[in-house]
């Protein structure tokens, strides 16, 4: 590890070296696509990392807020012919930030009150997701979307409340679901805590279609947050506690770990680099699968009987396409669905500008691209959109909902799973 400059045993200043400027990056990045200059472009911030690791720049607030800016949504690793491992980078660098105290006190409080007590325990996001239920009996979402529409709020206010969501009632789940028809093998399912609460019959069809493709599905009790957001906030401090405590529930005995949210698949796929030399982590995640990757490697998707009849667009998230390189098996899921017409998004895999709390964090930056995204879509003809990723879909539905337009916003799993034949 380096010990020069800001980023003292935290960045490695090698990493930096692979990249060759060639500049294919650019147009793949959101934030280059809207601002056009290069300090917001994934070489600009190299560069900038580059200058603070050997000295020649400090590690200050614009660095900080360059930092920031990016949403990390991993596009330009996709492209990249040097195989820069940029989103590496950019967590070490923001880490960097929080160790030298740059992140504000504000800050620093939401991060020991959200990512280090909130997000700690399922128990208590539990308790949180009952208290907007309680919110939203009462109406007091609705008083505030309409005073929200008069603009009698101050703007962060206003922008909190458009992309507030809608908290589904609580749903209990089994420890274990049996596997139909012949067995194919033995998994665990993540409920994570985002996608738990505010889409648990996205868990529950979950657990569905992989029991209608031959798989014993486990809940293991004592399972956590993945860490996403903690990485993503320079916190791998407090992520590291997760990952542990996810490797541990979990344990050595499934065949694999699937998750259905695709910020939490990468997350939980870079265990290994979260802990380097922790041989529990890098089996862990080498385990650990999209059940879209599932399914494909189960010869195939199988689709019921009951057609859809629509058109489907496919918005594929930045961390399953980018982050963990899947986009063909989402695409066949898809495909599989009876009667579903797919049309093409245009330029679907630019980022919607959910990317974590980025659209709470960059309101403005986010709502430019999201603008963008509601153009495709209603360019496209589609009748649902389907994605991956709980951020995804809250952003998209947010949009949709600003623009007027009919569109539903789906899960491909509960796409697949509306196929099947209800339960007797």
């Amino acid at each position: 590890m380096s010990t020069c400059g800001g980023f003292e045993t935290v960045l490695e200043v090698a990493k930096t070296l692979d990249c060759i400027h060639c500049g294919l990056c650019l147009q793949s990045c959101p934030t280059y696509r809207v601002l056009g200059r290069e300090p917001s472009s994934p070489r600009g911030r190299i560069h900038l990392m580059r200058a603070i690791a050997e000295e020649r720049l400090p590690y200050d607030e614009v660095a900080h807020a360059e930092f920031h800016l990016c949403l990390g949504c991993r596009a330009c690793e996709t492209v990249c012919p040097a195989g820069v491992r940029y989103g590496e980078m950019l967590e070490e660098a923001r880490a960097e930030g929080v160790r030298l105290g740059f992140s504000g006190a504000r800050t620093r409080m939401l991060h020991r009150v959200l990512l280090g007590w909130l997000f700690r325990r399922p128990s208590r996001l539990r308790v949180g997701a009952l208290v907007m239920r309680g919110v939203q009996r009462l109406g007091l979402m609705q008083i505030g979307r309409g005073l929200a529409r008069r603009a009698l709020l101050p703007k962060g206010w206003r922008d909190w409340i458009a992309l507030a969501p809608t908290f589904p009632p609580g749903q209990r789940f089994e420890s274990s679901y049996a596997a139909r028809g012949e067995r194919r093998g033995r998994v665990g399912l993540l409920l994570g805590c985002v996608q738990k609460e505010l889409f648990p019959e996205v868990q529950r069809q979950t657990a569905q279609v992989l029991t209608e493709h031959g798989f014993d599905v486990v809940i293991p009790e004592g399972q956590v947050c993945c860490g996403a957001l903690h990485s993503h906030a320079g916190r791998p401090d407090l992520a590291r506690v997760l990952a542990k405590d996810n490797i541990a529930a979990f344990g050595e005995d499934l065949d694999a770990i699937v998750v259905n949210a695709a910020g939490c698949g990468a997350s939980m796929k870079l265990y290994g680099h979260l802990m380097p030399g922790d041989a529990g982590a890098e089996r862990f995640a080498a385990r650990v699968r999209d059940i879209s990757e599932v399914l494909s490697e189960a010869d195939g998707v199988r689709a019921g009987s009951r057609a859809h009849k629509k058109r489907i667009a496919y918005h594929p998230p930045c961390h399953l396409v980018h982050g963990q390189k899947v986009s063909g098996p989402p695409e066949a899921m898809l495909a599989a669905l009876p009667g579903a017409e797919l049309v093409p998004l245009p330029d679907a895999d630019h980022c919607c500008g959910s990317a974590g709390i980025y659209n709470l964090t960059h309101p403005e930056m986010a709502g430019e691209l999201l603008k963008h995204k509601i153009e495709a879509i209603r360019e496209s003809g589609a009748e649902i959109v389907a994605t991956g990723n709980p951020g995804c879909q809250l952003q998209i539905e947010a949009g949709l909902r600003a623009a007027g337009l009919d569109v539903r916003v789906a899960h491909p799993v509960t796409l697949l799973a509306e196929t099947y034949e209800p339960a007797d």
